[in-house]
């Protein structure tokens, strides 16, 4: 599956970063693990050395997977975002109907998401049912707990 994720500029050269750190020196730590354990006698009795390759294995799929998402990945500008409806970056606050509480969310791509900082995926539930919605509208949510109403109080960046 290869959708195009869109991202700030920011998060972007965060994913470089993290690319360019497993390939250098995260590289280099697993080589030094699969040398140490060689160093300690016969391969094919020995734990260490099959822990280091399996290692070694999965932190090669990791830069696999990581290199495939920046191949997917466009930054997206804040001055191309439409702040009249609700869109990927979007700042928005909404009201839940039921409780009458408030709440920010961020609307951001997969990797991004955080609900500790308030940034919900545009694939969550949540940041489906909000996306397309103008100022005012009352977007009704299936949730895995049931259905929640939510009031579009503002939309910005």
């Amino acid at each position: 599956m290869s959708s195009i994720n869109y991202v700030s500029k920011e998060t972007l050269e965060t994913m470089r970063e993290e690319l360019n750190r497993m390939k250098t020196s995260g590289r280099a730590e697993i080589a030094r693990q699969i040398a140490e354990a060689r160093e300690k006698g016969d391969l094919k009795e020995n734990a260490e050395y099959d822990a280091a390759k399996e290692a070694q294995g999965l932190h090669e799929a990791k830069v696999a997977q990581l290199e495939n998402a920046l191949a997917n990945t466009r930054i997206l500008d804040p001055k191309d975002i439409d702040t009249s409806k609700v869109s990927i970056l979007s700042k928005v606050k909404v009201t839940n109907t039921a409780t009458k509480k408030s709440f920010e969310y961020q609307i951001v791509s997969e990797g991004e998401a955080d609900i500790k900082l308030g940034k919900i995926s545009v694939n969550s539930p949540i940041g489906k049912g909000l996306l397309g919605k103008t100022k005012g509208a009352i977007a009704e949510i299936s949730v895995p707990s049931g259905m929640l109403r939510f009031k579009i109080d503002s939309i910005n960046l």
